[in-house]
């Protein structure tokens, strides 16, 4: 329980607080006076200030926040330091640095984990590296580590081998020899044998009802890279990210079907999981989040960067500058959607708990029996 707390506080605060860093960094270069640097909400733990600005830490360390002078359009006195003093093009850099601090956080990430741990590849051999909860696989106590022998008394070198022999037998039973090593963590007893056993178990239909499948995914080994292929592929990773998101969205939006959304009950579960599956994983998971809070940071949403952004934008691109009430409708339309966002996305994670505690459906390729 402690370690999922730890984990779920500092995956948020640092993610969210290395976006508002974004913001604070550009308002100190543009010459924005920043009253307020904290991180964390609520009331103030510790703080001191320095110079202009009041630097504190808050009592609900999720994240925090930035208040540079005259971000209200209200109070602006005209002062040249001041946030709405400045032009269009430097507010639009300011918002926009968090959204950049978000991908320059993921990138440092993805680059660290594959660079210190390896690029990951499925292995080739017919390990199991996950057994899925409320698939066969799992119900037959099968475990990470197993290692698949024989399906039906045909022996198997490879996973693709026994993937297709699997897949091939949709609603038939299927009966395995399974080789289960020591534990890592318990010395082996001397002249001790590996364990060898048979389980008979029935591949269920994938979601395309085509194929077999029983809930395993094959074990997944590090390959040593170089320096300059991990900074390669965290941006690949950046990139990926950000274009799965783009076209899930925009399928989902063309196909009419409600998105998959989680909210923060799903992300905190996730976030919990990882971090007792490894530090690597939880890394890997930051990065992830960062990336997520990143991109949905951009959208033209007011009240979010993207929005700010978008109405800077059109500042600059009009030649007229934004009034009070303007600003103001756009924050109350903001405040609508990004509501109906959250209670859409609670929702979501509730339905979501309720049907996993009847049954796990994961999402596996055709390399996952």
């Amino acid at each position: 329980m402690f370690l999922s707390v730890l984990a779920v506080v500092f995956t948020f605060g640092l993610v969210i607080f290395l976006h508002e860093f974004g913001h604070f960094i550009l308002c100190k270069v543009l010459k924005v006076r920043v009253e307020r640097f904290a991180f964390g909400f609520g009331p103030e733990i510790f703080g001191f200030t320095k110079g202009e600005t009041r630097f504190s830490i808050c009592a609900l360390p999720l994240g925090g926040f930035v208040k540079p002078a005259g971000e209200n359009m209200e109070e602006c006195t005209g002062n040249p330091e001041e946030y709405f003093s400045k032009p269009w093009h430097q507010r639009f850099f300011i918002v926009a640095a968090g959204p950049v601090m978000n991908y320059v956080l993921a990138f440092l990430l993805f680059t660290g984990v594959i660079y210190i741990m390896g690029e990951p590849r499925p292995s080739t051999l017919p390990i199991i590296g996950e057994a899925v909860e409320g698939y066969p696989a799992k119900s037959a106590g099968l475990k990470e580590g197993d290692r698949i022998l024989d399906v039906n008394k045909n022996k198997i070198q490879s996973w693709e081998e026994m993937a297709k022999k699997i897949h091939n037998s949709l609603n038939k039973p299927v009966t395995l020899t399974i080789e289960r090593l020591e534990k890592k963590s318990q010395p082996p007893a001397p002249n001790s044998k590996p364990q060898v056993f048979k389980v008979t178990l029935t591949p269920r239909p994938d979601p395309t009802g085509k194929i077999g499948m029983i809930g395993v995914s094959p074990k997944i080994e590090y390959r040593p890279v170089t320096f300059f292929h991990a900074v390669k592929e965290g941006v690949n990773q950046c990139y990926h990210w950000t274009a799965v998101t783009v076209t899930t969205l925009a399928s989902k939006i063309y196909k009419r079907e409600r998105p998959d959304l989680a909210g923060p009950i799903g992300i905190v579960q996730i976030v919990s999981r990882a971090a007792h599956s490894g530090l690597e994983d939880l890394i890997f998971l930051i990065a992830l989040i960062s990336v997520a809070v990143g991109f949905f940071n951009i959208l033209p949403i007011p009240l979010l960067d993207g929005g700010h952004a978008a109405l800077y934008l059109w500042e600059g691109l009009s030649g007229k500058k934004l009034t009070e009430k303007m600003v103001r409708v756009a924050n109350s339309f903001g405040i609508a959607i990004l509501l109906s966002i959250f209670i859409f996305a609670t929702y979501s994670d509730i339905v979501r708990i309720r049907s996993q505690n009847k049954q796990t459906v994961p999402s596996e390729t055709q390399n996952k029996p």
